[in-house]
């Protein structure tokens, strides 16, 4: 079931941090999102954004105030990576969380954590997980059935749709931190009205804005998951860019789905915000139509309808390389809900493991692409501009169908509810750079759509 809403997201709790009490900040002291980072050179440590720091986790296990949350708990925050930490579960994440914003907080003694703070500014940071499995769903009916209607018109959901989660399992090896850049993949593609296929650089490169969920403690291999104790698995959430080359996509993904097309690269937020953090912003699962059927009961039962969903805001927003150099602020291409979804994240880990599947901490899971019932409301260029017939006019001057090298994409996610503190998800950014040829390992430019491009 959600987590219970309890001191810690009251809002008028404040931080002796200066820059976690700006009303704009994504990480106030009512968030304390996990994350991995390091500095000068040394290796990876678990830490926790507040305003424009990070408090080095390690280092404060290592110090001592930690001790009165366990030793369990004390030892995972000195793990390089998160996976220890999600492994623990709800009820010591509970007293990490009170014990931190009990360190955090106005009235405090800042001198018990003050130099473990690290400027945000002056850090690396990394994937928070060592992810062994990657799995992406299709959990947005509203986006489902926009592409649908793009190859299928006449019955854009496949009839299975609204009785299962449909899902792929995706690459964990090419799963990216935000910031890093994405190198545009060379694949098979079959050109329009050509008899047989071709190999270069995608032309149809998109992006997919996702909601990208992490999981704690596993389950035994043959012992499913009951939704109503999905959540006890599910640690937080963090923002997802699931990169998708159109091209090669439509070619190779029947009969067994997507591979080239989406395993060059998944780019995820560096900070994963609780499930603790989120319980002031549950909502109602989607509202299905009423001949819609219900869930089947491995699906349903235990499953809150008035809290089973999340609501995160997310928003894509376009940097070109031309706008950078005019000067011109990153342009938003859109703005979703995930209660848009119609599938919730805990009917996705019941489905996932319903057949014995075992899950492990650090598991990625992708919503999938969210898109909204709005046309300011769509999760990918494929949609924006209709399969490419409709190019989207950019403040520069430019138009785009798909991502042209130097474009940058940026996606961000926050949650709000009045009497509560705003929290955001960050940011997760990629650039797109050009591909590799295979002939020469030289890299070769590219425009999207241009005609002379291999």
């Amino acid at each position: 079931m959600p987590r219970g809403i309890d001191p810690t997201h009251d809002p008028r709790l404040s931080s002796w941090v200066p820059s976690a009490n700006q009303p704009s900040a994504d990480f106030p002291i009512q968030n304390l999102p996990y994350g991995v980072f390091s500095t000068g050179g040394g290796g990876p440590r678990v830490g926790v954004a507040i305003g424009d720091r990070v408090l080095d986790l390690h280092g404060l296990a290592e110090d001592g105030p930690l001790a009165d949350v366990g030793e369990a708990v004390s030892r995972a925050c000195r793990a390089p990576f998160l996976n220890d930490v999600m492994a623990l579960g709800p009820e010591s994440w509970g007293r990490l969380r009170r014990r931190l914003s009990a360190l955090l907080s106005d009235g405090s003694d800042p001198s018990l954590v003050e130099r473990r703070l690290v400027p945000l500014a002056d850090v690396a940071l990394h994937l928070p997980a060592r992810i062994g499995d990657y799995t992406d769903f299709y959990a947005s009916i509203y986006h489902a059935t926009n592409v649908g209607r793009l190859f299928r018109p006449e019955s854009p959901l496949l009839p299975n749709y609204k009785w299962v989660p449909i899902g792929y399992h995706g690459r964990a090896s090419s799963v990216l931190v935000g910031g890093e850049p994405v190198r545009r993949p060379l694949g098979q593609r079959r050109p329009p009205d050509a008899e047989v296929p071709v190999f270069g650089a995608s032309r149809m490169l998109d992006y997919e804005v996702e909601l990208g969920a992490f999981v704690g403690p596993g389950n035994e291999l043959g012992v499913p998951v009951p939704a109503g104790e999905a959540e006890e698995h599910l640690f937080g959430v963090c923002l997802l860019n699931d990169w998708s080359a159109r091209d090669i996509q439509a070619w190779e993904y029947q009969p067994l789905g997507p591979f080239l097309a989406k395993s060059f690269a998944t780019t995820v937020s560096p900070w994963i915000v609780t499930m603790d953090a989120l319980a002031p912003f549950r909502g109602p699962t989607f509202a299905r139509e009423a001949a819609d059927p219900a869930p089947l009961p491995h699906l349903g039962d235990g499953v809150d309808p008035l809290r089973g969903g999340i609501d995160v805001v997310l928003e894509a927003y376009l940097h070109t390389q031309k706008m950078r150099v005019q000067g011109l602020d990153p342009v938003r291409l859109s703005r979703v809900r995930t209660l848009d979804l119609y599938w919730t994240l805990s009917q996705l880990i019941a489905h996932h493991t319903s057949n014995g599947c075992n899950l492990r901490p650090g598991d990625l899971m992708g919503s999938g692409t969210v898109s909204g019932p709005s046309r300011d409301s769509l999760g990918s260029l494929l949609e924006i501009t209709r399969r490419g017939q409709e190019p989207l006019d950019l403040p520069s001057g430019e138009t785009r169908v798909f991502l042209e090298d130097g474009d940058e994409v940026i996606l961000r996610g926050y949650c709000e509810r009045e009497g509560f503190r705003r929290i955001g998800l960050g940011a997760c950014r990629g650039r797109v750079l050009a591909s590799v040829s295979l002939r020469r390992g030289s890299r070769a430019s590219h425009r999207a759509g241009d005609p002379t491009t291999p």
